[in-house]
């Protein structure tokens, strides 16, 4: 597994601007459309940091004057994440950017309870226990999701 992002300190802007390229680039040799509003969404989710819903989205995209009805924000994140931009984290029905795009993995979430921070690691489940389970039981792994919830480093070094 790879030391998870979310939790250290990095240039947040070449991260944005980084992984928007990426995208770009992304799109335009899978032929698909990275709409302004997509766009937007994507670069929202990046600036955040921490797990947005979909009217936390919503809002962002109304005060840029990109819509404001749910569909508008539903379908932008839904997009991201079958492009492999974005995923969902079910314990907290909301989305982040992915720290991986473009790669093959499986991510796990480190999900802060007191600020909403998530941090994504890579893992490789099916070479570990639950991979050895899945194959003494003759199951073969097609999707994982592994979400794990605790405190981040800054909310554990908070006064109480």
């Amino acid at each position: 597994m790879t030391d998870p992002i979310g939790f250290a300190r990095h240039d947040h802007s070449a991260c944005i601007d980084s992984t928007l390229a990426r995208a770009d680039a992304d799109c335009a040799s899978r032929g698909l459309r990275l709409t302004p509003v997509r766009r937007r969404a994507l670069e929202i989710l990046l600036r955040e940091h921490r797990a947005l819903g979909a009217y936390d989205l919503l809002a962002h995209l109304k005060a840029d004057g990109m819509g404001s009805q749910p569909p508008v924000a539903y379908r932008a994140l839904d997009f991201l994440v079958k492009a492999g931009f974005a995923h969902k984290i079910e314990a907290l029905n909301a989305y982040i950017a992915c720290a991986h795009p473009g790669a093959d993995h499986a991510p796990a979430f480190l999900i802060c309870r007191a600020c909403n921070t998530v941090a994504e690691a890579d893992t490789a489940p099916a070479a570990g226990r639950l991979g050895d389970a899945a194959a003494a039981a003759g199951f073969a792994i097609e999707r994982t999701v592994v979400e794990a919830e605790g405190l981040c480093p800054a909310c554990q070094d908070a006064p109480a």
